[in-house]
């Protein structure tokens, strides 16, 4: 996937999949550090963000986290200066909707 080459050493935001069941989507946010030819993504500085109606987006670290190309659903770069300039602990959002694989 030469496509991917070009987020290298850049913050991407991951939506996945987990399982082969109905789940819960997860969003993923980590610096891209490398990738295979069956688009398994290694990441960085990886944090899980939680939304919720209730309180602000929760953000949960990781550290370095390697995740299965098929449970890839959406892949893209972060804008750093806007992402930053988010306060999350205002953000209430529903949290993704289940996910049929």
């Amino acid at each position: 996937m030469s496509s991917l080459a070009g987020y290298v050493d850049h913050r991407v935001l991951l939506i996945l999949q987990d399982g082969r069941t109905i789940v819960d989507g997860r969003t993923i946010v980590g610096v891209l550090s490398g990738y295979d030819q069956r688009s398994d993504i290694v990441l960085s500085e990886a944090v899980e963000r939680i939304y919720s109606m209730d309180e602000g987006v929760e953000e949960v670290p990781l550290g370095l986290y390697l995740v299965k190309g098929d449970q890839i659903l959406l892949i893209g770069e972060l804008d750093e200066a806007l992402d930053k300039a988010v306060d999350l602990s205002t953000v209430r959002a529903e949290p993704i909707a289940p996910i049929r694989y």
